[in-house]
């Protein structure tokens, strides 16, 4: 930038020629050099293309900032909630991994909203970090057309990584909020693309921090925050042209400051928290959550909470959980069939806990019920190492769900006949449903037919 604070220029091909005479330069031999340079395709290299004076690294460092302070918790999140499906169980999505499986754990009951916290940062954050990701890449685009894309072997290896890191994060977010809003418009299965494609996505973030971590550290000390957010877009001028290539070669009059651009991404993100957090928080929040995929009110009184699958949906009949209906219990020296009059005569316990489903919405509410570790005595298992619960829902992915050992013996572990002091509704999983904390709410079974307690 000059002195007198006019606009810099510079000619495109001021960092394209070879000056003659020159031996090898950025790795490649000159020749090749010449040769990659007459083969440019049409509209690569035009770098006068893209006039704002807002771009640069400084500016992209700070988006770059923000993604590097919550991709990592989105990534730790969306890992943990893995874990907390039971891939130990064959009942997490995708199964068989292979060497990409994690270590198994037995997933903690303690604290009972712990499912809800880790499901709901990473619904909830992946969702407000959009409007930063795509500010981040339109401060990138001239990066997109340069020419050659690459000018040393360590730049091929950047470039890979770029593709497949803004390949994956896209691909992350379009398949998330499409489940989000059970909307499958792809043919394949989502989580076992959201899984592998969150390793691919990962590896690419790895490799891109190692290499531009450090510029991004220059970047970011080269300008103060502070007067940035104190300058007014008459007072904007370019950054200092560098070897980035994101600082325009011939700026236009800024129609936006710094501060503006980074306000405006700020307050897109905090607009979609506003659309979304509702569903994770609850309470009066939800009457903002308009992004909700099943609505915001699920009726009157006390089962007007979140319902991902009716009765209808599962077919059940009134033959499957009327009068007739027995839970059988399995596993010990014989079997025990209770009837609903038999449970609610049993000493029963009440909690509060929530419901959180891998969609990022969650509901708490109070729930009444035998606990399962006095039904696994009742069954002559007292300290079952895991149990196989089964809904009468015969069709379905989920009409069957397997509980460690820690989650049956909790003791607010339980076999729900109540919710909120009035008996299940048939879309709550009348006459009795699973509710354990902590657990993802897809094993929280409706309908239950039987519980199989086992000791090995």
């Amino acid at each position: 930038m000059a002195g007198d604070g006019s606009l810099h220029e510079r000619k495109p091909e001021d960092t394209h020629t070879v000056p003659i005479g020159e031996e090898p330069r950025y790795g490649f031999p000159r020749k090749l050099w010449r040769a990659v340079e007459r083969r440019r395709p049409p509209g690569l290299g035009a770098t006068k293309a893209w006039r704002s004076p807002l771009r640069g690294p400084w500016l992209t460092s700070v988006f770059g900032a923000v993604l590097l302070a919550a991709l990592p918790l989105v990534i730790i999140t969306g890992l943990l909630d893995f874990i907390a499906y039971g891939p130990q169980f064959g009942q997490a999505f995708p199964g068989n991994v292979g060497w990409l499986h994690l270590p198994y754990f037995d997933w903690p009951t303690r604290p009972s909203w712990l499912f809800r916290l880790t499901q709901g940062l990473h619904v909830g954050l992946g969702l407000v970090v959009i409007p930063v990701v795509v500010a981040k890449l339109w401060s990138v685009v001239p990066k997109l057309f340069s020419w050659p894309p690459a000018r040393s072997i360590a730049e091929i290896v950047e470039r890979l990584s770029l593709l497949l890191l803004v390949g994956g994060i896209l691909f992350e977010i379009a398949t998330g909020v499409l489940n989000i809003q059970y909307d499958y418009l792809f043919g394949f299965s989502f989580y076992t693309a959201h899984y592998y494609g969150a390793w691919v996505f990962t590896a690419a973030f790895v490799v891109h921090v190692t290499l531009k971590l450090p510029k991004m550290v220059r970047a970011l000390r080269s300008r103060s925050l502070r007067a940035e957010l104190r300058t007014s877009r008459a007072d904007t001028r370019p950054e200092p042209p560098d070897e980035s290539g994101l600082v325009a070669t011939a700026p236009r009059k800024p129609t936006l400051s710094r501060r503006g651009a980074l306000g405006l991404v700020a307050g897109g993100s905090a607009f979609v928290a506003v659309l979304t957090a509702g569903q994770t928080v609850g309470g009066f929040t939800r009457w903002a959550a308009f992004l909700l995929p099943r609505g915001r009110s699920y009726g009157s009184g006390p089962t007007d909470f979140q319902i991902n699958r009716t009765a209808k949906a599962a077919a059940i009949t009134v033959a499957q959980t009327g009068p007739g209906w027995r839970l059988s219990l399995l596993g010990g020296p014989r079997p025990v069939q209770v009837d609903r009059a038999s449970l609610a005569a049993l000493p029963q316990r009440t909690a509060e806990l929530p419901l959180a489903c891998v969609e990022g919405w969650s509901s708490t509410q109070t729930w009444s019920g035998v606990p399962l570790r006095d039904l696994a005595a009742l069954a002559g298992v007292p300290a079952p190492v895991t149990a196989v619960v089964r809904s009468v829902e015969r069709f379905g992915a989920f009409n069957r769900a397997t509980l460690q050992g820690n989650q049956v013996l909790d003791p607010d572990a339980l076999l729900a006949l109540r919710v909120n002091g009035a008996d299940l509704s048939p879309d709550h999983g009348f006459p009795a449903r699973i509710i354990v904390p902590a657990l993802p709410g897809v094993h929280c079974t409706k309908w239950v037919g039987s519980i199989e307690f086992r000791a090995v």
